[in-house]
């Protein structure tokens, strides 16, 4: 089923979370940080760039495991050199390159809670004020916070098979159609419960996607290109479907959008999920934004502290890898569609953002991030 593999998957194969229990808030000890340097402009020696894409190679080898896929793209950027490769095809059978563009799903996250963040800060909202405040709508009115929303603790669960079962059918009906932020709430189903337990909910992204958009008068993508992507660089991002994909991008074979319309799958599956999904790009792109906001460069140093603090496994729209990748802890976030995996990882003690986009849907781009890791190690010193 589209898109609900984005909360069962990327949770259970990249963070392990349980699916319950309370998620703490932010942490009294979480340590005072400084930004990254500039990230490094030159290119991984030769032989060491060799070995990466080895790593890539050996892992399209089974691309029916789940811890394979058909093709793969990687990108790393420290604060001294850059790595990127790629291996394998697109469901068509083209060859991916490493700027080749592709759906990276719930990475989308990580931009709008950056952006709600610099809203708070500039004094346009209030993150311990119920969401209700800014956006009225069935969702809120149990009086959950901004806070809550993006910490997923709002006691909006994610939607339902039979939601997306009904989206898919809009969709399939009228691919080229434009759906506004919000629009992927009329088909929401469930019960709103208290706040304060943590459940995986792109509900939630949506209404802070619309709350984005009524404080500002203007549309998301073009929020999001003002203030994140246009200064952190990030030219091959693309805020579906206020923006379209620059070429090279994936052609994706999914059965609710027909033909392809140049966006990533189509016009209508991209932008009823634009809030919590709907971003398209290459891991290079997606490496640098993980270097350039968990760096502290797009969002001053104490925010980027609030986003990843916490004892839990999530944090503001940011997942918490305590450890697991081996180095040092690691924050960022992993995405799912049909026909892609992603994952974004930053290791902040290392300086090193690591990006990895995959041409299957529902696969563990964490085992990808993990030899990718061990073999950086050495390099990281």
């Amino acid at each position: 089923m589209r898109w609900s593999a984005s909360a069962l998957l990327v949770i259970a194969l990249v963070v392990g979370c349980s699916g319950g229990g309370e998620v703490p808030g932010p942490s009294p000890h979480t340590p005072a940080r400084t930004s990254f340097p500039d990230p490094g402009k030159q290119a991984l020696d030769p032989a060491r760039a060799a070995a990466l894409q080895e790593l890539l190679t050996t892992f399209i080898k089974y691309p029916d495991s789940p811890s394979g896929s058909r093709g793969a793209t990687a990108a790393v950027v420290t604060d001294r050199w850059t790595w990127s490769g790629a291996a394998g095809t697109d469901v068509s059978g083209t060859p991916l390159r490493p700027d080749t563009g592709m759906a990276v799903a719930s990475i989308t996250k990580t931009f709008v809670a950056a952006e709600v963040m610099l809203l708070a800060k500039a004094g346009k909202l209030n993150l311990d004020l119920p969401i209700s405040r800014y956006v009225q709508h069935r969702l809120t009115a149990n009086n959950a916070t901004v806070r809550q929303h993006l910490s997923m603790t709002a006691g909006v669960p994610d939607f339902q098979p039979g939601d997306f079962g009904r989206m898919d059918a809009a969709v399939a009906a009228a691919p080229e159609r434009h759906w506004t932020v919000g629009q992927s709430l009329d088909y929401y189903s469930s019960k709103v419960t208290a706040p304060g337990t943590f459940g995986y909910s792109n509900p939630s992204y949506a209404l802070l996607g619309l709350m984005i958009e009524k404080i500002t008068g203007q549309p998301l993508a073009t929020v999001l290109r003002r203030d994140l992507a246009g200064p952190a660089g990030l030219r091959h991002a693309a805020f579906q479907d206020g923006e379209k994909p620059q070429p090279p991008v994936v052609t994706d074979d999914n059965a609710s959008c027909g033909e392809p319309d140049g966006y990533v799958p189509c016009r209508a599956f991209a932008s009823s999920a634009a809030a919590y999904g709907g971003l398209a790009s290459d891991a290079p792109t997606i490496a640098r934004w993980g270097y350039q906001l968990y760096g502290g460069r797009v969002l001053p140093a104490d925010l980027v502290g609030e986003l990843v603090a916490g004892d839990g496994e999530y944090g503001l729209g940011t997942m918490r890898f305590t450890r697991q990748f081996g180095i040092a802890d690691a924050y960022g976030h992993g995405g799912d569609m049909p026909d892609h995996s992603s994952l974004l990882v930053v290791i902040p003690e290392k300086k090193v953002s690591i990006a990895v986009i995959l041409a299957d849907g529902g696969r563990n781009a964490g085992r990808l991030v993990g030899d990718l890791t061990e073999a950086l190690q050495p390099l990281l010193s």
